[in-house]
């Protein structure tokens, strides 16, 4: 598909189905955290990640050979996505994952600002900005009710250390010749650098085994194939096709989808903060991607 300047019904679509699936995944990491030291399990998926990826690209016929010029950006972007999950695994171990969700997807703000001044076309607009402002005062609620359920201020440090670094995976791919290779190869760098070195400090965070049942397995293998490995290639895609804030911006979906999954499925309280926080976020989402209205042109006087 052709690279476009706005976001169109596909991308919608695409993005709030992803948005979803990630929302999903938050309570998989959840879940498996009780079988796996966290740290561990953000290893095994990258390591599990790059055998899924060498087969389909096998398969596919795609080459694993990047430019010299990309290696950078390659090797940044897998220090980032090491540090992002080592953060967010051990914050999601520690909190809820409603809390950590909301805070974890801050990463469209800092990610909108940075594009104002590093990407031709996406500049910030008024609507924009008040939307910026409006999902973050929505975080700011959820982060000043010290009294709710799984409230630390280390678990909120790592989810927004998580967020940083996802927006500094963004502009690695954007603003480097990295840009210039297929999503599996960019994928490959970050799973290829993190999976090791995920699995040699996993030991730091105690035990690797906690107690094993067959629901943890099969959260790791969802991990591995449907988030790391694939799930994280169509993004890269969509990143490749729309631009990166409107991309980003969907992300805010997440929390909406984590929170009510997290209430659903873990039993979560969720108070009426979070549910205020979300509400300012949703709306921050409309105006993110609000389209701004062409002028018609005047007809020349006769």
């Amino acid at each position: 598909m052709e690279r476009k300047d706005h976001m169109d019904l596909f991308g919608a679509v695409a993005l709030i189905v992803f948005a979803l699936h990630l929302g999903f995944n938050q309570v998989v990491v959840k879940v498996t955290a009780g079988g796996f030291n966290p740290v561990f399990s953000a290893g095994l998926r990258s390591a599990g990640a790059v055998v899924v990826l060498l087969i389909w690209m096998k398969l596919r016929g795609v080459s694993l050979h990047v430019p010299r010029r990309a290696w950078f950006g390659g090797i940044l972007s897998g220090l980032f996505f090491a540090f992002e999950f080592m953060c967010l695994f051990i914050a999601l171990d520690m909190s809820t994952v409603s809390r950590v969700s909301v805070i974890l997807y801050t990463m469209p703000v800092w990610l909108a600002i940075l594009a104002h001044f590093l990407f031709p076309g996406e500049g910030l607009t008024r609507f924009k900005v008040l939307g910026l402002i409006m999902a973050v005062a929505g975080v700011a609620i959820a982060l000043l009710d010290r009294d709710a359920a799984g409230a630390s201020w280390t678990s909120d440090l790592l989810a927004l250390a998580a967020a940083l670094c996802w927006a500094g995976i963004v502009l690695c791919v954007r603003i480097t010749p990295l840009s210039e290779v297929p999503p599996a190869q960019q994928l490959m760098f970050q799973v290829a650098i993190s999976g090791p070195i995920l699995l040699l400090i996993a030991p730091l965070f105690g035990p690797l085994i906690r107690q094993v049942e067959p629901v943890h397995i099969a959260g790791i293998l969802f991990q591995i194939i449907a988030v790391a490995s694939f799930g994280f290639l169509a993004w890269f895609w969509l990143m490749s096709i729309y631009p990166a804030s409107s991309v980003a911006s969907f992300s805010f979906l997440s929390p909406v989808f984590s929170v009510i999954l997290g209430w659903l499925l873990l039993s979560e309280e969720v108070t009426a903060s979070v549910w205020g926080a979300l509400a300012l976020v949703a709306a921050g989402i409309y105006l993110i991607n609000r389209r701004p209205r062409v002028k018609k042109a005047v007809p020349p006087a006769v």
